[in-house]
């Protein structure tokens, strides 16, 4: 399964002034395995490293964290040579093992010819926890998420699709497969981007087993809850989460906190929403009340979204069953799902979420800055792609152009930019 982080991994690779490499990301998003295989084809060796199954491998943290003599111990623990700008390092589950994270400085400052990655389940969360641990400035970072729609495609219909598609989108020209490219983006909107739940969908087609993989990995995603927090957080951090599918389907999609439970207030909550962002469990759209650059600087920091890392395991968690989603054409959730499906596709392409709203008068769902403008998406799950919301903001603000998504096809009207969902990946 190709993915798009093996290019950036690359990078880093080649890159002169390299630190250790972080990699964060939700549970199964298929960290270990993209960073696995791109050790085998782009080193001579590599020590995989796993703290989480193997508690002896953190005793040799323990003495002191002088990267010689760690190098020396993990390659006679391993039975692997360690060979300098050859070898890859690979700590997994590196959360564990808090002196493990700590010895990353090290490496950055005393063995800087040296590879070193580093990856973990809720890492986000542990390096919030636990902040003294973390070698601030002394690493590089990458973020990973779910296959997006192009990763998708790559598996499905091979790479001449998304070109295809790339080539519509520079244009504005009209697809010839939009049907097509359609269809297979809603099967790609229950289905979602965890690795496990797209080689069911290949491998078999069978949806029951499906809807079993996507609650399989949100069932995990719950006992990590459990385990990565004390009693009373996790009770919160679970209702939190329990409450998304509600607080998507509500008219304003604002996360509120009594929505969670009648009097419940942001300063109960507030810590179990930092965890579940963390942890890569959901992605967060700030609310601005300018389109003016700088765009971070007209946010309000009260006032929120919270969508799903993962349009799968988003209906898995409301209890929408694959054939369920396929036969209610017309359900407002289905617009949920499509409007969420935007919002983890611009993740993925390191945008920061911004939503615009007027005096609870006007609203653009999403705001992003784009190579120093800034740039309105209006989101339209329906056959209505009109917006006076969008048109209220064009009038204030006169961006270059804005974006419409919605099933339509491409064209452009207006200075309104209509892609289709299928080709959020190339925005």
């Amino acid at each position: 399964m190709e993915r798009k982080v093996e290019s950036r991994l690359i990078g880093w690779k080649k890159t002169r002034n390299r630190k250790p490499l972080i990699v964060k990301g939700a549970r199964q998003v298929g960290k270990t395995f993209s960073i696995t295989q791109f050790g085998r084809k782009h080193f001579s060796n590599m020590l995989y490293l796993n703290f989480e199954s193997n508690g002896e491998l953190s005793g040799i943290f323990e003495r002191d964290l002088n990267p010689g003599r760690i190098i020396r111990e993990l390659s006679v623990f391993t039975g692997e040579p360690v060979m300098e700008g050859k070898t890859l390092i690979f700590f997994d589950e590196i959360q564990t093992c808090s002196r493990a994270l700590t010895s990353l400085k090290y490496f950055c400052e005393d063995a800087p010819g040296y590879h070193v990655i580093a990856a973990g389940s809720l890492l986000g969360v542990s390096i919030n926890r636990d902040g003294s641990s973390y070698p601030v400035g002394k690493t590089d970072t990458l973020n990973m998420y779910p296959l997006d729609f192009e990763e998708f495609l790559w598996v499905v219909k091979g790479r001449e699709a998304s070109e295809l598609i790339k080539e519509s989108f520079n244009g504005l020209i009209k697809c010839s497969l939009h049907e097509s490219f359609s269809d297979l983006y809603r099967t790609f909107l229950y289905t979602g981007g965890m690795p496990q739940a797209v080689k069911e969908y290949i491998s078999a087609g069978d949806t029951f087993m499906l809807d079993a993989v996507k609650k399989s990995i949100h069932n995990a995603y719950i006992a990590d809850m459990a385990r990565y927090a004390d009693k009373t957080e996790t009770v919160r951090i679970m209702a939190a989460y329990g409450s998304l599918p509600a607080q998507l389907a509500k008219e304003n999609h604002k996360f509120q906190y009594k929505t969670i439970r009648s009097g419940a207030r942001a300063a109960e909550y507030w810590t179990a929403v930092e965890w579940l962002k963390a942890a890569g469990v959901v992605t967060a759209c700030r609310r601005i009340s300018e389109g003016r650059l700088p765009v971070s600087m007209w946010e309000d920091p009260s006032a929120f979204k919270l969508y799903h890392s993962d349009t799968g395991l988003l209906t898995a968690m409301a209890g929408i069953t694959t054939s369920d989603y396929l036969a209610r054409a017309g359900d407002r959730f289905r617009g949920v799902i499509a409007e969420n499906s935007v919002a983890t596709a611009l993740a993925a392409s390191d945008y920061e979420l911004y939503y615009w709203e007027s005096q609870g008068r006007a609203e653009v769902d999403f705001v992003i800055q784009k190579e120093g403008e800034v740039i309105p998406i209006e989101v339209k799950s329906g056959d209505n792609v009109r917006s006076r919301s969008l048109a209220e903001y064009v009038r204030r603000y006169s961006p270059p152009f804005s974006y419409r998504v919605s099933f339509k096809n491409f064209g452009n009207e207006n200075n309104i930019r209509s892609i289709p969902f299928y080709a959020l990946f190339c925005v």
